[in-house]
């Protein structure tokens, strides 16, 4: 598929800032067999004092913006165009639940790839006994990695009801569980919580996702922002396999990858201090629409 994708992400200060610093992470990601970025382009209004592209450790696309002339607004916009090849998985060939560990301990690299960094707590993800029972509930009898993965993934779509009102992007994945309802960041800090808690390798992904549904398909939760979806390691034969726990989907082409890591904080889309007053509010606008090829 090729998809145009327009996105704007606004602030508003209540006081006039006199400087802000922001690490961006909104440019879709090339993966080769997978998605590849045509062109694309970021601006910032106002226009960044010093910026810099750079890639982070886990080969995520990265923007390094510093503002300093006093500003009141600042707004971030991306257009790009991407290819995005459909990788859903064939047949299950995961690792046996039970022989998962044994699969981990035999890699010995440490690179951004590893599942060692994907199994334990993060800093927006604990380890938690209740997420962690539920995960054991709802997987007994499952005999293998994916089909684990797979009963996680529709378990938590039935549990959780999605609500823009519920949850902030500070809720913990604690209190989002305990609600019962949330955004697609809750359903993805959750289900990683529940995997690592029995013994699977999960990361958060972010991106975007198709804007206008197949005809007579119903539009998909979280489709008017950014989106996110959990990456789960099923051993070494099948490795890392995408799943969209908001939509009880195993992700394909309509899901644009923007960058991935141990949770929101390593892909937060805008992150940074800003040296202000009082409150700001924001609003995100996304677009993402299939270009018919000629």
């Amino acid at each position: 598929m090729l998809y145009d994708i327009k996105l704007e992400i606004d602030y508003e200060y209540d006081m006039v800032a006199t400087v802000g610093r922001h690490l961006v992470h909104l440019m879709p990601a090339n993966l080769p067999g997978r998605q590849r970025l045509i062109s694309g382009y970021l601006t910032i209004e106002p226009t960044p004092a010093e910026r810099a592209d750079r890639t982070d450790y886990f080969g995520n696309s990265v923007v390094e913006a510093t503002l300093l002339a006093p500003h009141q607004s600042a707004i971030f916009r991306v257009q790009a165009r991407v290819e995005r090849y459909d990788d859903a998985p064939g047949l299950d060939v995961s690792a046996p639940l039970a022989l998962l560990g044994d699969q981990i301990a035999a890699i010995r690299s440490m690179d951004s790839m590893s599942p060692h960094h994907f199994l334990y707590a993060s800093p927006r993800v604990a380890l938690n006994r209740d997420m962690t029972a539920y995960a054991r509930e709802v997987t007994a009898g499952a005999a293998t990695t994916f089909s684990a993965v797979s009963a996680v993934n529709s378990a938590l779509n039935r549990y959780m009801e999605f609500d823009p009102e519920a949850t902030t992007v500070e809720t913990s994945p604690e209190d989002a569980f305990e609600r019962r309802r949330g955004v697609c960041q809750d359903f993805t800090h959750i289900m990683i919580a529940c995997l690592r808690g029995i013994g699977i390798p999960a990361g958060y992904v972010s991106g975007y996702l198709r804007t206008i549904p197949p005809p007579g398909a119903e539009k998909l939760e979280g489709a008017d922002a950014m989106h996110a979806w959990v990456r789960a390691w099923c051993g070494q034969d099948m490795g890392w396999i995408d799943f969209d726990p908001t939509n009880n989907l195993i992700v394909g082409s309509d899901h644009i990858v923007v960058g991935w890591g141990r949770d929101y904080g390593d892909v937060a889309p805008v992150r940074g201090i800003t040296r202000t007053a009082g409150d700001q509010q924001s609003t995100q606008s996304v677009d993402v629409n299939p270009v018919e090829r000629l």
